[in-house]
């Protein structure tokens, strides 16, 4: 069994490590973090969790097969300087790092080690991520596999190319964004037509959980699923042509587009500033 090492204790990093726990993938003991600057919130996470904190990245890389990049990319850089000395071949590197390719971390670091990436999101917390995972240039299948398995305790996986993931991110990285978004605005809109919140909060997280539902246990396209809630002439007809009037479709288009074009820009930003 391998151990598995942290760099960052950030919220994806608890979410993973509490996954990891909870279905029996790994043993608490083969779990290590540490950051470089919060003592308290590795503190926090060791007695909360019951894995082990440390202090310095030689000691980390020692105790860990796997290290997982989970800081906040600006921190990328000077995370792969620092590791660079104590990596060797028998390591794999898995990067929750938005926009940064596994090129730029192969080019950081001397060896060949297998680099892998992936793009979970939010709802990791509660084991319900949808994570997209990509390999590097030298990542083979076993190391693909390890990798769908661990991501596997917090959610769904697909495996895809690696230039799909910016795009991934606009969809499902962000995704739940727009979510939150929606039912914010039919909250509003439920209180202008005499609705008090809790009532629509209550209605509107049920109609959305029944539809995700529905969209995963019969397996029918969405537009099957629409169009036998749409009667002509009938209530939900009405609020879909203005839908349609207000270019809902093309606005969430922008929006996935946009927030794909934005990882890329970000990940080329860091990656200029590195080299610097």
């Amino acid at each position: 069994m391998k151990n598995i090492g942290f760099l960052g204790a950030g919220a994806m990093t608890e979410a993973m490590i509490q996954g990891m726990i909870t279905k029996e993938f790994i043993d608490r003991d083969r779990l290590f973090i540490m950051n470089r600057s919060n003592s308290d919130r590795l503190a926090e996470l060791e007695e909360k969790y019951g894995v082990r904190t440390l202090q310095d990245v030689e000691t980390l890389l020692k105790h860990s097969d796997v290290i997982v990049l989970a800081m906040k990319p600006v921190d990328a850089a000077y995370a792969l300087e620092s590791m660079e000395p104590f990596l060797t071949d028998q390591h794999v590197i898995i990067s929750v790092l938005a926009g940064i390719t596994t090129s730029y971390i192969e080019e950081s670091i001397q060896p060949n080690i297998p680099i892998l990436r992936a793009m979970p999101n939010t709802s990791a917390a509660i084991g319900y991520s949808a994570t997209a995972i990509a390999r590097g240039k030298y990542a083979n299948q076993e190391h693909s596999s390890f990798t769908q398995q661990l991501f596997e305790t917090i959610g769904t996986v697909v495996q895809v190319r690696e230039e799909k993931l910016n795009a991934i991110t606009g969809l499902s990285g962000s995704g739940p964004a727009y979510f939150y978004y929606m039912v914010e605005c039919m909250e509003k809109a439920a209180i202008l037509n005499g609705i008090d919140q809790e009532t629509a909060r209550h209605l509107i997280i049920q109609t959305i959980t029944g539809a995700a539902k529905m969209l995963s246990e019969t397996n029918n396209h969405a537009t099957h699923l629409r169009e036998r809630v749409t009667s002509p002439g009938g209530t939900t007809q009405a609020g879909l042509t203005v839908l349609e009037k207000y270019k809902y479709e093309e606005a969430i288009t922008e929006c996935i587009t946009e927030a794909g074009k934005r990882s890329e820009e970000l990940g080329k930003i860091l990656e200029r500033q590195s080299h610097l």
